[in-house]
């Protein structure tokens, strides 16, 4: 796919293995749990909450914690309150960063962002700087567990808009709108759904020097170790 960030690719790999599972976890939570306050706690109203437990099970979160959170977002359990911002910013060689953040205290979490950026030679940048720079698209990634030809075939015909092959998975693009539909076709068809997200996927890429580079992979790593971090996208041009 001309412009998609290879980033994309090595986060979703690193989540299918990562050790982590806490944290992994967390983020799930987090997701589940604001997409209920926002819109309620009925998945049958509610796509985003919808969208967010097919994850949760495709990442075997317990039962009884997806459930728990849907009950803390509608109020029904106590526990923290969480807002949804979205950060925009730069990285080394001037890398765009868009994040979206999922916390109980923004102060604190702009902080950390700051710091963060500060230590790879980056900075936040103001609403809208950067989020022109990507176009909005669902995303489906499925296990490579069959021949390419079965799961390209089977990927248009329920409705997808391009196909990419990895060596361990294949990433499915959608329309936003789309997305919920195409990957319930897709399972109906029993392929094994690793996610089904709504990305942000870069009209360009930009390349960096060595130096740069290994700047941007650790304040990439980092980024996304932070709680706080529900997603991060970038158009860093990842060698």
């Amino acid at each position: 796919m001309a412009g998609h960030s290879k980033w994309a690719n090595i986060r979703h790999r690193k989540g299918a293995q990562d050790a982590k599972r806490g944290k992994i976890f967390t983020k799930i939570i987090k997701e589940i749990t604001i997409s209920a306050r926002i819109s309620g706690g009925q998945v049958s109203s509610n796509p985003r909450l919808r969208k967010a437990i097919a994850n949760a099970k495709s990442n075997n979160l317990p039962a009884d914690k997806i459930e728990r959170a849907i009950k803390k977002g509608t109020g029904e359990l106590d526990g923290v309150v969480y807002e949804e911002v979205t950060y925009e910013g730069y990285g080394p060689g001037g890398i765009a960063l868009l994040l979206n953040i999922i916390t109980d205290n923004k102060n604190r979490t702009v902080a950390e962002i700051r710091h963060i950026l500060s230590k790879y030679n980056g900075n936040l940048g103001e609403s809208g700087s950067v989020s022109w720079i990507f176009n909005k698209i669902g995303q489906i990634i499925i296990s490579s567990s069959c021949e390419d030809d079965k799961a390209f075939n089977a990927a248009i015909e329920s409705g997808a808009e391009d196909f990419e092959i990895n060596e361990d998975y294949y990433i499915i693009s959608t329309k936003v709108e789309e997305l919920m539909e195409v990957r319930d076709k897709l399972e109906e068809l029993d392929f094994n759904i690793m996610s089904a997200e709504i990305e942000m996927i870069p009209k360009s890429l930009q390349k960096l020097e060595r130096k740069q580079s290994d700047l941007a992979l650790k304040l990439l790593d980092e980024l996304e170790d932070n709680d706080d971090v529900n997603k991060l996208f970038t158009n860093f041009d990842v060698h």
